[in-house]
């Protein structure tokens, strides 16, 4: 692995597990475990603390307690099933405290057995004599040893033998497709870092790691027969706000570093499947080498996130590229599968290029949609002819595709049911439902991502069978997978806080039963899990679980009557709310919330969920109902102006790594409204402001930019008071001049006056800054009460 600078392996100790079970797992089977849970066996029922849910429970008479004089007896001969019992003695030593012990008749026993049909398919049985764990193959081993580690953690009792009530688990997943997507092209990602993805990947049972390589901003695969791949192409220079320009980062994996990586995730029961984005998304390909570019210049490797024009040369030395770069995938990668992307190629520089249109006219073909559809039954049958198989996203449908080619369908469904019922496997990977770097709450404590909210709830509550597709073709469908894209992810920690929880609904629906799925249930067998990721070193968001406040009426109705009604909410049914009105932190032993909370302004609100042991489930929130507060709006709390849309939260550079301050823009016009500034209760204003980079390719989009005509050099901010009532023109209440971005402070602030007028009025922040300048935001906005 090459990283400049290393920014992937920066920020908490969460980007590898706290115990190291990587390191454990490399090691021999060592001490002894014990395991089980804590209920007597009576007292169970066909439901564990389990994820994903089983296909079948049936309870028995009897327990079995692990402590650390119990042993694992496997087959030395069968590497199978000695990788499953190492596993799991490493999950049970991070997650539980226990250490294991191999030895001759020991009672936790990992079995071959035939009879079992399915490659995943497993059997769990526990009795007064021990756990049996049994499977045909491999990853039915590795699958057992996770559901067993779940048993043995169900609660807070590090250290402490465990007692599992006798029990019979058959198990078998609905899809064979159970995928995590991870960009490392628009920011690097760590080795560390992933290899502690698949280790939890492998605690859900999620089997399929799909990693995109190559993009724009950057080529992160060793390709020996093209070096300038790496040594140009992996390297972008950061943009800047208008000052020099920014440092230069990124990194590549070397083919020795992702053989391992492959390896230890074989061993987990996981398929990496890598990505090779073609024909677009290749400016760092034509940075690298122009010659295969189509129009003969040299562009930079980008630092823009979007759409770039960049496509490579379809002629006959790009396809040889082509074929020789997936002959160094498939030495690396011994999956079914590879993946070429396909997607969001605007084809303007093929229609302008003579020799492209050349090349089509000789094929016979007709348009650049067929082009690419040609070249993609090129490299079909290459993979075809190698006994592999193309995936792609669901762009190469259009044109039609070879036999052999499969479409992740990302646009909705309707990639996945036409391709389903023209007999082509598919995998559903739908934005925004299942694009995991989309926010998980409207919290303002959220790292940067995509506004479309796509909570737990939202992604649990998928279901990976479109209606489209009929009964006869419904064999077609792979599974489904959920997709990490790095534009904002710089750090182990928001690459973890963007996966967990969410990857164990998404372990959920696509390996338990439709039947078997029970949102209420899930949301209680989760905690333990929560608990394992968390002992592991994992950051999990508690987004679903926080306390959030919705204060009746508008702010100045608060200020107006010094009364204030809130009422307390989290996402997610589930736990009891508990809060304190002094600031302090609360405890299970605070008042419970029940009604909304009347009070006068000035006091302020904590509050947390517990569980029903009293155990706390999110961090506590604070909510100020001071006059300062009130009257303080950030760029969270910000709406967007008329016509507009705050659709990212963005952070102040593309390389912070801090997960604050973000700013919600809207791409197209710098323009965000402080909703109802109570007008008779403030005299003036500061508002805190952010210059930040201009670095978003549009494409065809780019006709949407709202253009304001700027009187100074460098545009105006300007304050609008009631600049969303209908049919009345806005008071001005300020307009200032920008500074020139070269030599001013990227963030600054500006005061006013606001005009004296009645009730509440939304209030327009409105930039003028010429499109050739950075991008502006609102990072605060404080009414006074005083002029």
């Amino acid at each position: 692995m090459r990283a400049i600078p290393t920014h992937g392996t920066a920020g908490p100790s969460a980007s590898v597990p706290r115990v190291g079970l990587r390191a454990i797992c490399s090691a021999t089977i060592v001490g002894a475990a014990a395991i089980g849970l804590t209920a007597p066996a009576a007292a169970q029922t066909a439901r564990l603390p389990l994820i994903p849910e089983p296909s079948s429970i049936t309870p028995s008479t009897g327990s079995f307690t692990i402590d650390n004089s119990t042993t694992i007896a496997v087959d030395a001969a069968d590497r199978g099933a000695t990788g499953a019992a190492r596993l799991f003695a490493a999950h049970v030593r991070t997650e539980r405290g226990l250490t294991i012990r191999s030895a001759s008749g020991g009672a936790i026993r990992f079995v071959r057995d035939a009879s079992i049909k399915g490659a995943e398919a497993y059997r769990l049985t526990v009795d007064p004599a021990g756990v049996r764990i049994t499977a045909s193959g491999d990853a039915g081993l590795v699958y057992g040893a996770m559901t067993l580690a779940q048993l043995v953690s169900p609660d807070a009792a590090f250290g402490q033998p465990a007692r599992l009530a006798a029990v019979t688990i058959d198990d078998a997943p609905r899809f064979g497709w159970r995928g995590l997507m991870i960009d490392t092209a628009r920011h690097f990602q760590s080795l560390p870092s992933l290899y502690a993805i698949v280790d939890q990947m492998a605690s859900v049972k999620l089997n399929t790691l799909h990693l995109h390589l190559t993009d724009d901003q950057g080529w992160r695969f060793e390709v020996k027969a093209y070096p300038r791949l790496t040594a140009i192409g992996s390297v972008r220079t950061s943009p800047s706000t208008g000052e020099a320009p920014g440092t230069q980062v990124g990194g590549f994996y070397t083919q020795d570093e992702l053989r391992k990586l492959v390896a230890y995730a074989t061993e987990r029961g996981i398929v990496i499947v890598p990505e090779i984005d073609l024909p677009g998304h290749a400016q760092a390909l034509v940075a690298a080498y122009p010659d295969l570019g189509v129009l003969g210049d040299t562009p930079k490797v980008s630092s823009d996130w979007g759409v770039n024009p960049y496509l490579f040369n379809p002629g006959p030395k790009g396809i040889a590229f082509v074929k020789t770069v997936l002959d160094e995938i498939m030495a690396v990668f011994p999956g079914t599968y590879v993946h070429l992307g396909g997607d969001e190629a605007v084809k303007d520089q093929w229609e302008r290029s003579p020799e492209v249109q050349a090349q089509m006219v000789k094929l016979g073909i007709k348009d650049e949609n067929g082009l690419q559809s040609w070249m993609i039954d090129q490299f079909g049958e290459y993979l075809a002819s190698k006994g592999r198989r193309l995936i792609g996203w669901d762009e190469i449908l259009e044109g039609g595709l070879p036999a052999s080619a499969s479409v992740m369908s990302w646009r909705g469904e309707k990639g996945a049911v036409e391709a389903a019922n023209q007999n082509h496997d598919v995998v559903l990977s739908p934005a925004p439902t299942l694009y995991l770097n989309s926010l998980q709450s409207d919290r303002s404590d959220e790292p940067p991502g995509r506004i479309d909210i796509q909570s737990l709830e939202t992604v649990y509550k998928y279901e990976p069978m479109p209606a489209g597709i009929p009964a006869d073709k419904a064999h077609h469908v792979l599974g489904a997978q959920g997709n990490l894209w790095s534009e904002y992810i710089v750090t182990p920690y928001q690459m973890q806080h963007l996966i967990f929880p969410r990857a164990a609904a998404l372990a959920e629906i696509t390996w338990s039963g439709k039947d078997k799925r029970d949102f209420g249930s899930f949301l209680e067998r989760v905690q333990p899990q929560i608990s394992r990721w968390r002992t592991s070193g994992m950051q999990v968001a508690d987004s679903a679980f926080a306390v959030g406040y919705t204060l009746a009426g508008t702010r100045g109705d608060a200020l107006r009557t010094k009364s204030a009604k809130v009422s307390l909410t989290t996402q997610a049914p589930y736990g009891t709310i508990r809060y304190t009105l002094d600031g302090k932190a609360p405890g299970p032993r605070s008042p419970a919330y029940t009604t909304p909370l009347s009070i006068k302004p000035g006091v302020k609100i904590r509050a947390a969920a517990f569980d029903a042991a009293g155990r706390q489930i999110a961090e506590p929130r604070l909510f100020d109902t001071g006059r300062q507060a009130l009257l303080t709006r950030t760029a969270s709390d910000m709406v967007a102006c008329p016509k507009g849309s705050l659709a990212l939260r963005v952070p102040l550079t593309p390389e912070a790594q801090g997960n604050a301050p973000v700013y919600n823009i809207d791409l197209f016009d710098l323009c965000t409204a402080y909703p109802a500034a109570p007008m008779d209760v403030a005299k003036g204003f500061t508002i805190d402001i952010a210059r930040l980079p201009r670095h978003y390719a549009l494409a065809h989009e780019e006709t949407k930019l709202r253009r304001h005509y700027n009187v100074t050099p460098h545009g105006e901010l300007i304050v609008l008071v009631g600049c969303t009532v209908a049919g009345a023109e806005p008071v001005v209440a300020g307009t200032f001049p920008l500074p020139d971005p070269a030599t001013a402070a990227t963030r600054f602030s500006v005061k006013g006056r606001l005009p004296a007028l009645t009730g509440d009025r939304d209030i327009c922040l409105q930039f003028t800054s010429p499109t050739s300048d950075p991008y502006y935001a609102v990072e605060r906005m404080q009414l006074t009460e005083t002029r």
